[in-house]
């Protein structure tokens, strides 16, 4: 039994969640966003995200900064979530980085 509980949880959250897990696609997924979220709201959950992904591969503020043109407030924000949070980011970006590890390996496989 998971003994996490978030400060969001909630019956409203729940169903949220629910929409989330049932997209099978990434069509389903752009469409779904679309239609969820303004393009500003899109854009800023992409660029949170990519944040996340250069701190864990240590990029500096200013490297990302450069790359990403989000503030050193978000870039922080981030950071804190990443070290002091409840582990999101690490749970999605462990789990992409070993998908792209797979592709990589389904492209050059050893002899």
């Amino acid at each position: 039994m998971n003994q996490y509980q978030s400060k969001l949880e909630g019956k409203e959250m729940d169903f949220l969640c629910e929409a989330f897990l049932s997209i099978e696609t990434k069509e389903e997924c752009y469409r779904f966003f679309d239609d969820i979220c303004t393009i500003t709201e899109i854009k800023a959950l992409e660029q949170r995200l990519l944040v996340a992904k250069m701190l864990r591969e240590k990029k500096t503020y200013l490297e990302i900064a450069a790359e990403t043109g989000a503030s050193t407030a978000t870039i922080s924000r981030v950071n804190r979530c990443l070290n002091y949070g409840s582990d999101g980011y690490k749970i999605i970006l462990g789990r992409l980085e070993e998908k792209e590890k797979n592709k990589e390996e389904e492209k050059n496989p050893e002899e």
